[in-house]
């Protein structure tokens, strides 16, 4: 938006600071001012704006002159454009509003006998004035007539439309569209209307889409003698969907779309008449009005909002200024900026809000308002005062101990977009079919919820080796949704992938550094860390034969794994189905899993021990054994810390140093090289005792079968 100093002076000549200082303030106070251009002597600056969509009133040259009046104190005076008296008319012109949910107010003007022309040719102050403006702007000049409305909507932001009056049938009707009806636009381009399109017609024809763009037919042309000025308010959603479904984007539908000020048509139509009417005419009849009181209540006639001194104190705190805010400050901002205020007692008031500034709902805005306006660095560098206590959600511990860990071992932590294609979504779905679509997505490949991190991560991993980036590991704690549009369910997941090598353990030393491929047990072997965190009995991982149908399509069929937990299933691991790499284009091997996280969020979480250490001598002790094949390491280990828990404190570290299966040793058993540690936190062990614990290990031991190797 481009703003004329020379015209913000001209509304108030009284600005206090040069056009440098008056752009610092603007921008201080959130209408930024980008760019400062001098248009030569004697006629000030051009401002390039920066304003934001939901200030929608300051999109002019009037609504940015009403925030300088706010910061320095000035009186503004109301807009104005006088007329001549109107002629009186036979019959007052036909407007009706159909759409009655997309048009909150029509006027119409009858001009009479005028004269189209260039409006640098035609005289008067205004349009001589207006002229002026323009040449300043680079704005193109056509006729006083188009140029009127252009004018209308660069001082107070509200389009207008002139049509020519000799090619309307009957009067005017704001409804939808037809099916099969076109038109014309001014664009010159045959347009098929849409049944939901917000049109405006007459009895016969449509003549323009409304707040859009007008009608090649009725459009005013040199010929052109009578003409009826239309001002109106058009929803910002209607304005919206039918310049989207028409591909256009005009000055008009620009500020529809964010919210016309309802109670400005009949000021803009005074100004367009009066610049059309310098070079001739007359009016007939009064100024046909016709407004929906529903439309009204919400916009320009809204209940006003409670507004307390001491609340503003509150929430904006300590100023510099010992002083600080005051009521006085209070009222003499929000008077400035259109609000009108009835005050309940000395320090609260029931504030009515301005028909402009639909961006104003509730206290905390007019809060807001007086703190941007007053300037925020006029406010002390202080905190905002609290009280109670900061209350961590449910299973903020669960999701603290799992990204921890995974931080820990070398994970990247990682956020993805919570929408994926409905492909993705079919592929990865826990449960198939209960896939929430959006109702307007951005594109085919983020038209739904995602039930499942699974697409994410292999998004962010593929983007990652495509970069050349060899060794990827990343994790997402995220949530995943499911069921259907009326009814959604929220779940948490933990999403963790993995590509590339990891170092060679047991490398001999002198050889230099040497890697290994990643696969399926590096990654069991981080979930198995990970569900060490839980207090659990059970924990264990199958698969099923492909054929089974159990296996989700998107891992690979025999190299996959699911997850139980105490009996139940809480996600699954494994590598990536060749189909779904080769779709992605990734030639390393990828491993995903995937948790079920409100699975696991009941279980509660293991807590650490802490034991004083001893300050006495440990002692090692190594059994060489022989051990049924069939006996497995965690039934010994098992074994082992059942003693260590009920009799002998004293063991306090077991481990397997080496396992040997030769030819020498007897059929049908192996040998093992148990070595155990024998520590008193009290007192130094002697020979005897150990001689005892020594028994107490083989007895133990013997009891699955085990024996001395001797």
């Amino acid at each position: 938006m481009n703003i004329l100093t020379t015209w913000l002076r001209a509304l108030l000549p009284a600005i206090p600071a040069d056009d440098h200082q008056l752009a610092e303030a603007l921008t201080l106070r959130g209408i930024a001012v980008e760019g400062i251009h001098s248009l030569g002597e004697g006629n000030g600056h051009l401002y390039e704006m920066d304003i934001t969509t939901n200030r929608v009133d300051a999109m002019n040259h009037y609504g940015v002159a009403r925030e300088v009046a706010a910061i320095y104190g000035l009186t503004l005076a109301p807009g104005a454009a006088p007329l001549p008296a109107a002629q009186p008319a036979l019959t007052p012109f036909s407007v009706q509003i159909q759409a009655q949910d997309a048009c909150g107010r029509f006027t119409a003007r009858v001009l009479r006998n005028i004269k189209v022309q260039p409006i640098a040719a035609s005289s008067g102050p205004i349009s001589s004035y207006a002229a002026r403006m323009f040449t300043l702007l680079e704005q193109k000049q056509i006729s006083n007539a188009v140029d009127a409305s252009n004018f209308a909507w660069l001082a107070m932001g509200q389009p207008t439309h002139a049509f020519d009056l000799d090619k309307i049938v009957g009067g005017i009707i704001v409804r939808r569209a037809h099916r099969g009806e076109s038109l014309k636009t001014l664009d010159g381009v045959l347009r098929t209307l849409d049944p939901e399109d917000l049109i405006v017609a007459d009895h016969a024809k449509p003549l323009a889409l409304a707040g859009v763009m007008g009608g090649w037919d009725t459009m005013i042309t040199p010929e052109t003698s009578n003409v009826l000025v239309e001002a109106a308010w058009f929803d910002p959603v209607a304005v919206r969907r039918t310049a989207k479904r028409h591909g256009l984007h005009t000055d008009a539908s620009h500020r529809f779309e964010r919210g016309a000020d309802l109670a400005a048509c009949p000021l803009a139509s005074e100004i367009v008449s009066a610049i059309i009417l310098e070079a001739g005419g007359h009016i007939e009849g009064d100024l046909v009005d016709i407004t929906v009181p529903a439309i009204l209540a919400k916009t320009a006639h809204r209940a006003p909002v409670a507004l307390a001194l001491s609340e503003v104190q509150r929430i904006l705190g300590t100023t510099l200024e010992a002083e600080g805010i005051t009521a006085h400050t209070v009222e003499t901002v929000l008077t400035a900026l259109g609000c009108q205020l009835a005050a309940e007692s000395e320090t609260t008031w029931q504030v009515t809000l301005p028909s402009w500034r639909l961006d104003l709902a509730r206290e905390i805005d007019l809060i807001e308002e007086v703190a941007r306006v007053y300037g925020y660095n006029r406010f002390a560098n202080t905190l905002p005062a609290f009280a109670g206590a900061i209350r961590e959600l449910p299973h903020a511990a669960a999701d603290s101990a799992l990204r921890r860990t995974l931080l820990a071992a070398g994970w990247n932590e990682a956020i993805s977009s919570t929408f994926t294609s409905a492909t993705d979504a079919a592929l990865t779905a826990p449960q198939p079919g209960l896939v929430v679509p959006l109702g307007n997505p951005l594109s085919e490949e983020a038209g739904v919820m995602r039930p499942s991190l699974v697409p994410g991560m292999l998004s962010m991993i593929a983007a990652n080796l495509h970069r050349d980036t060899g060794d990827v590991r990343l994790f997402e704690l995220g949530t995943v949704f499911s069921g259907t549009t009326e009814k959604v369910d929220e779940r948490p997941a933990l999403a963790i992938g993995l590509a590339g090598s990891a170092p060679q353990t047991g490398v001999q030393i002198g050889l230099g550094a040497s890697t290994k491929p990643l696969d399926f047990y590096d990654l069991k072997g981080l979930v198995e860390q990970l569900l060490s965190r839980f207090k659990t009995k059970s924990v264990y991982f199958d698969n099923f034969a492909s054929v089974a149908g159990i296996t989700p399509e998107w891992l690979h069929p025999y190299r996959a794994a699911r997850v139980v937990v105490e009996g139940t299933t809480v996600g699954w691991l494994g590598q990536l189905h060749p189909r779904q790499a080769t779709a992605r284009k990734l030639k390393d091997a990828v491993l995903v899993a995937e948790l079920y996280l409100d699975r696991l969020h009941p279980l509660p979480l293991h807590k650490p021990a802490v034991r004083e250490l001893s300050r006495f001598q440990p002692v090692r002790r190594d059994f060489s054994l022989l051990v049924p094949d069939k006996t497995a390491w965690a039934e010994l280990d098992a074994s082992l810390a059942a003693l260590a828990r009920a009799s002998l404190p004293e063991l306090t570290q077991w481990q397997v140093r080496e396992v040997v299966h030769n030819q020498a040793a007897p059929r049908q058993e192996y040998s093992l090289l148990l070595s155990t540690t024998f520590q008193a936190s009290d007192r130094t062990l002697r020979d005897e005792e150990l001689h005892s614990y020594a028994q107490h290990v083989l007895a133990a031991v013997s009891n699955l079968g085990a024996r001395l190797r001797t």
